[in-house]
């Protein structure tokens, strides 16, 4: 059975009878003379679909938690749906927990995550009740042990750990292998473990978190990552005589940007980690763990497209033909960061058939800016409008700037009504936090 992963599209996706492209129920090119470009359009029915999916695919194991990675898009509209779905959400930063926080997130439901979490942040997520924070390095166990000893409390931890997993993605993008910035050595959970039973008497350690990747499509590794965790719990239960009870397995599933990609569904994950857990857990003479999941891309990122607006071209003699549009790295850099490569259509003519190969350039100033490089579409003119496919995820969450341009708005899409859930920033608000020194100011 497929997942929504597994497609290029959101899955309200059609052509409507005008021949544009139509999102949720909304003709997108409407919502481009309604809210400008370039905009970020969320279907609410695909982020609900894929989360549903999760839960499904893991229901036939009684202690699951999916935490949503918020890192991958996240607003209040975003927190208020996945919460509705039974979610809690990964966090990385003081931001993200004052976003869910403020939305109205059940915190006992929420993991605080990262590699350098400050002393605010570590004070922050203990006063809020965060319900698990995945410590990453030995100076973050004494700074998070003296916050929850000064508001006395006793706060469930998880250590981060480094697997020694590697998974073929982009290097930018591995996370488990030995060399990693993230978590703690397998060497060096004896030291940590040690500390906690013995000097830091407010931290309660229930278990492991280890995060193979970003855009994974294989699935053994999520079995081998399983083993990994298990087999680290018997260890230290034979050790210390402390029984861990749960394994964070972060996230990473791919999605299909292109006809290439092949990502696995999440069912073949699900079977995967479950069979494991049946396998392993008894070996190593441990209970079977509560399990979280961590998906972040797989769950936003088929869910949002792009819309831009088509502008100027340029025809190099004897070479491409480069098609501009008014957005570019800064609302989207992953292509210039990860060389990632996207699918598109051009909204207002749907229905027309391919006819000529362009490449579809950024407006920034930089020779890099391109979105995709060589693509086959219908002939393009000033103000058509392009639909990039499957930029839910790493978008908006990583936009700039640059250039002093503003970034762009956010919708959701939902039974043909559309609603703003990020304001386009104005020029007032680009220049509100600029301070300009008594001694430059023009008299």
């Amino acid at each position: 059975m497929n997942t929504a992963n597994q497609s290029i599209k959101p899955v309200t996706t059609k052509i409507n009878n005008k021949g544009h492209i139509e999102i949720g129920g909304c003709d997108t090119v409407e919502l481009a003379e309604k809210y400008g470009t370039p905009l970020y359009v969320y279907d609410e029915t695909t982020i609900r679909t894929i989360a549903n999916q999760y839960k499904d695919a893991f229901k036939s194991y009684p202690k699951v938690s999916m935490l949503y990675a918020s890192k991958a898009f996240m607003t209040k509209a975003i927190v208020r749906i996945l919460d509705e779905e039974g979610f809690g959400f990964d966090l990385v930063s003081g931001g993200e927990i004052y976003t869910a926080h403020t939305a109205g997130a059940d915190m006992k439901k929420c993991l605080f995550n990262g590699n350098n979490k400050s002393y605010d942040e570590l004070e922050m997520a203990v006063n809020l009740g965060i319900g698990l924070i995945s410590v990453d390095n030995f100076l973050e166990l004494a700074l998070l042990d003296n916050a929850a000893k000064t508001a006395n409390k006793k706060t469930d931890i998880l250590l981060r750990v480094t697997p020694g997993i590697e998974c073929h993605t982009h290097e930018y993008i591995q996370t488990g292998h030995l060399d990693s910035k993230f978590g703690f050595d397998l060497t060096q959970v004896d030291e940590a473990v040690e500390l906690i039973t013995e000097e830091y008497q407010n931290l309660n350690l229930v278990g492991l978190h280890a995060h193979i990747g970003s855009q994974i499509f294989e699935t053994q590794i999520y079995y081998d990552e399983v083993d990994v965790l298990l087999k680290e719990m018997g260890r230290i239960k034979e050790k210390f005589d402390i029984n861990l009870t749960h394994i964070n397995l972060g996230g990473g599933l791919g999605i299909k940007y292109t006809e290439n990609d092949c990502p696995p569904s999440v069912n073949d994950i699900a079977d995967k980690i479950l069979t494991s857990i049946k396998d392993n857990a008894a070996k190593y003479g441990i209970e079977e763990p509560e399990i979280h999941i961590e998906p972040g891309r797989s769950i936003i990122g088929t869910s949002g497209v792009t819309l831009y607006t088509v502008g100027s071209s340029k025809q190099v003699p004897k070479g491409r033909k480069y098609v501009a549009v008014d957005g570019g790295m800064a609302d989207n850099p992953r292509p210039s960061l990860y060389q990632a490569v996207y699918s598109a259509e051009v909204a207002n003519k749907a229905k027309q058939k391919p006819k000529e190969k362009v490449t579809i350039a950024g407006r920034f100033c930089e020779s890099g800016d391109i979105l995709i490089n060589e693509i086959t579409l219908p002939v393009l003119e000033e103000g058509d409008i392009l639909c990039f496919y499957n930029t839910g995820a790493y978008g908006y969450s990583m936009s700039s700037n640059y250039n002093r341009v503003l970034k762009p708005a956010a919708v959701l899409v939902n039974n043909s009504q559309s609603d703003i859930i990020i304001n386009r920033e104005s020029y007032e608000h680009l220049v509100s936090l600029d301070v300009v020194p008594d001694r430059l100011k023009k008299v």
